[in-house]
């Protein structure tokens, strides 16, 4: 099954930069991530972390 793939793949002009493509995508997404994760106010970190326990905001059933 996977010589099937990879022979096929071969055929394909210019599909060697689809790999480079998407691990761009991945490491730019945890870059922009971890920068925002650094860059967040310590206020709304705690606010968003207490939102679960928060009971003004839950209706009753």
């Amino acid at each position: 099954m996977l010589k099937f793939v990879k022979n096929h793949m071969d055929s394909i002009s210019g599909i060697e930069i689809y790999p480079i493509i998407s691990l761009l995508i991945f490491f730019g997404f945890f870059v922009i991530l971890f920068w925002w994760v650094v860059t967040a106010k310590k206020e709304y970190i705690t606010k968003v972390s207490d939102l679960p326990f928060d009971n003004k905001n839950q209706t009753e059933l």
